[in-house]
């Protein structure tokens, strides 16, 4: 039987990984935000938010292992995490207040996703650049630390503003992401 063509010639394997990185970029930029907001107001529910955030991380992992293996999977899972743990950080010390952290941990983060842009062109040469993965993801930390600021400031209205561009920003991460999967292994 032939495979179901969807979504203007998408196959059914085509359509079940984009809705799935989709799932995850959007997980991803909606507990950051539950991070930022629980972190500035110090509520309760912090731990727990963390706990899921962290979890992201081995969920990206667990599709990427079908395609590049256990040991692949595993190192974009660490560098993940390493990204929201920096985060984390800079988040704390952009609600200190203490430039010297921020400056230090924002650094730190820039080096991250070069990290993950450099990892991510190196396992799928063919289609993705580092080039292509370092600016959206530095668009990604740019727009996820005013979110940040805008939340620690008060500016509740003008964060939900940023948040839309973050979340349309992270669907076009996973989109391309999709992309480039789909065609490395001609998926159908």
């Amino acid at each position: 039987m032939k495979p179901i063509l969807v979504c203007k010639g998408l196959k059914t394997g085509q359509v079940l990984l984009s809705n799935t990185l989709r799932r995850l970029w959007l997980e991803h930029v909606l507990w950051t935000r539950f991070f930022i907001i629980s972190t500035a107001f110090d509520l309760p529910d912090l731990p727990f938010v963390t706990q899921r955030l962290l979890q992201n991380p081995a969920d990206f992992a667990r599709v990427l292992k079908k395609y590049y293996g256990f040991q692949k999977a595993e190192e974009f899972q660490q560098l993940l995490t390493d990204h929201l743990l920096i985060a984390a950080q800079l988040v704390n010390a952009l609600k200190a207040g203490d430039a010297a952290q921020i400056e230090e941990q924002r650094n730190r983060w820039y080096a991250n996703a070069q990290d993950i842009a450099y990892f991510l062109a190196r396992i799928n040469t063919c289609f993705w650049t580092a080039f292509e993965w370092e600016n959206m993801l530095f668009r990604h930390l740019e727009l996820t630390e005013q979110e940040a600021v805008l939340v620690l400031n008060g500016q509740y209205q003008e964060s939900i503003r940023i948040y839309d561009r973050i979340q349309a920003q992270a669907l076009g991460m996973a989109d391309f992401m999709a992309c480039g999967i789909i065609k490395q292994f001609d998926i159908m």
